[in-house]
């Protein structure tokens, strides 16, 4: 079983910054690829990026590509999510995921966590 929590949402002004974390437990979870979701109001959930278990391999939709960065700490068993040049169409729940991959699929990935919120103003 691994246990996800999100942290860092908030309010931030468009064109800042916003540094997400989610932290892991459960005893095999740094075998596991871990992916970043969002889903905005009314919209369905989309890929946001994903990284492999060794930290190697990243994936990202192209609508960050430039502006967010993945990366994971197997050490501290945490997974972040550095986003830039933040849009308000960034605004969303942002949720991690934990499972096989890294993959676009949200059906992908067994463990989910409970989200956090991130609200960009223009």
């Amino acid at each position: 079983q691994v246990q996800l929590v999100e942290s860092g949402g908030g309010l931030v002004q468009a064109g800042g910054s916003l540094r997400l974390s989610c932290a892991a437990s459960g005893r095999t979870v740094h075998i596991y690829a871990m992916g970043w979701f969002r889903q905005a109001p009314g919209k369905e959930r989309e890929f946001v990026a994903a990284i492999d278990w060794s930290g190697d391999i990243a994936k990202k939709a192209d609508s960050v590509k430039g502006r967010f960065t993945i990366s994971r700490d197997n050490a501290k068993n945490t997974v972040y999510l550095q986003m830039n040049s933040l849009k308000p169409e960034d605004t969303a729940v942002y949720y991690c995921a934990a499972g096989g991959g890294p993959s676009y699929n949200g059906d992908e990935y067994d463990y989910w966590g409970q989200g956090t919120q991130v609200t960009v103003s223009s």
